[in-house]
């Protein structure tokens, strides 16, 4: 091959290779301004053209244009998925932000609620009336000072008999029983003594020795007024009259002390009849057929229940509240009963030993209900003393055990309103803070109306 031959050769080599480098560094500049966008358009040309002359450079730079198109591409991929990214994620925790406040305002709102229903019984009129609910105002009252004593119930006394037999003898019969009513006078036992035999035979020969001088002195009066016999004879007779007279009612004295009687009966001279001093109840029966008595055993008692006796006991300081005449209320302990009567007794001297004095209240009895060995509490007024609120002491309340409470009338049913109480005399009760004077509250039915509101508090807990 000629010398002009190769270089024409080598020179079309050179221009093909300068085509070729040309062609690329044009595709690398347009890639580059589809990824970097028409503000990067013009300076792609001026790159690719500055480069041009140079095969090597032209394709290094189209790899660093690539290179440099690629990672603009991957940033702005990025950039753009970290804006969806923060927008999403700000949006969620802007939603979940809401929420919270929604819900935090939401529980607000229950707790205040709760606060303000907070001891509040709902009940309409209609349930109001059907339960029984009575509304009274608070308002100016005197509280009683009473003074509640210890007692027991007794026997009257005054109406109560301890019969004895007064002889000595034996028991021949018994003719009433424990409990049994009893008229005055009549039959208990019969017992036969012969100390009563031995006084009957001393009035009966005191009787014959009576009829023996009386017969005697009318026939020497009248031998005297006939002038038979001498005056002497007379006054002697007379004087044994006398005599006799005497010791027959000696002899009857002696049998009607011992309750005898100068009649014999049917039993013998030896007979003495046990029989009830008054009328009554035989409450104590100590007597059996056959037994030994002396004239001192306790045979029976009989006691007229219709009157009793509360005895009290007083200690040193309640004493000058304790007067004669005073009125009191007398309470069995066992169950209930109560009735009104009047200090009837006050002792003078106090115990040795109890360091309390005695006193006494007189009850009527006539339906039995007070029976002896009762043990009583007696209620007496001492005094009053005004206060400007007071409320009935059954409509307080305490459901927690702790604080007082009344119920008040509101809309929507009744509040328990707690209350400062102060003297209370078991009836009506101070009010020192938490009510009002004129102020309304439920008087009856306070107690249906805590049950409801324990209801409510235990369903609520659960």
């Amino acid at each position: 091959m000629s010398e002009k031959t190769r270089f024409d050769s080598s020179l079309t080599s050179s221009k093909q290779w300068i085509a070729a480098a040309l062609i690329a560094a044009a595709g690398v500049a347009g890639g580059a301004y589809l990824l970097r966008g028409p503000g990067s358009a013009a300076a792609a040309p001026a790159s690719g053209h500055a480069d041009a002359p140079s095969h090597k450079d032209g394709e290094h730079h189209g790899e660093a244009a690539a290179k440099t198109g690629a990672k603009a591409g991957a940033q702005a991929d990025a950039h753009q998925e970290a804006d969806q990214h923060g927008d999403g994620e700000h949006h969620d925790e802007k939603a979940e932000a809401g929420s919270k406040d929604a819900h935090g305002a939401a529980e607000g709102g229950h707790a205040e609620g709760e606060e303000a229903g907070e001891g509040l019984v709902k009940l309409s009129p209609a349930q109001a009336k059907a339960a029984g609910l009575v509304v009274a105002q608070a308002g100016p009252a005197s509280i009683k000072k009473q003074v509640l004593l210890p007692g027991e119930i007794r026997f009257d006394e005054d109406r109560t008999a301890h019969v004895v037999p007064r002889v000595a003898g034996v028991v021949a019969s018994v003719h009433a029983q424990l409990g049994e009513q009893v008229a005055k006078g009549q039959l208990l036992a019969v017992i036969q003594s012969p100390a009563v035999s031995d006084q009957r035979s001393e009035l009966q020969t005191a009787q014959r020795r009576l009829a023996f001088a009386k017969r005697n002195y009318e026939r020497e009066k009248q031998l005297w007024q006939e002038r038979i016999s001498a005056e002497q004879d007379y006054q002697a007779a007379q004087q044994a009259l006398q005599e006799a007279e005497i010791a027959v009612a000696n002899a009857a004295q002696k049998l009607s002390a011992i309750g005898a009687g100068a009649g014999a009966g049917t039993g013998g001279s030896s007979r003495y009849e046990l029989r009830a001093p008054l009328a009554g109840m035989v409450v104590e029966k100590h007597l059996t057929v056959g037994e030994s008595v002396t004239d001192s055993t306790a045979s029976f008692t009989v006691s007229d229940l219709r009157s009793v006796w509360a005895e009290i006991s007083v200690a040193a300081p309640q004493l000058p509240d304790v007067r004669m005449g005073a009125p009191v209320v007398v309470r069995a302990t066992a169950f209930d009963s109560q009735a009104e009567g009047r200090i009837a007794y006050v002792g003078a001297l106090i115990g040795a030993q109890t360091r309390t004095a005695p006193a006494r209240v007189a009850l009527a009895n006539p339906q039995g209900v007070w029976r002896p060995g009762l043990f009583v509490d007696v209620e007496l007024l001492a005094g009053e003393s005004p206060v400007p609120i007071a409320v009935d002491a059954k409509a307080i309340q305490r459901p927690d055990g702790k604080e007082s409470v009344v119920f008040v009338p509101t809309e929507g049913g009744y509040q328990a309103q707690v209350v400062q109480l102060g003297a209370t005399d078991g009836k009506t009760t101070e009010v020192t803070s938490g009510l009002n004077a004129g102020q309304s509250y439920v008087k009856q039915g306070s107690f249906m109306l805590r049950a409801e509101l324990g209801k409510a508090s235990a369903e609520h807990a659960h």
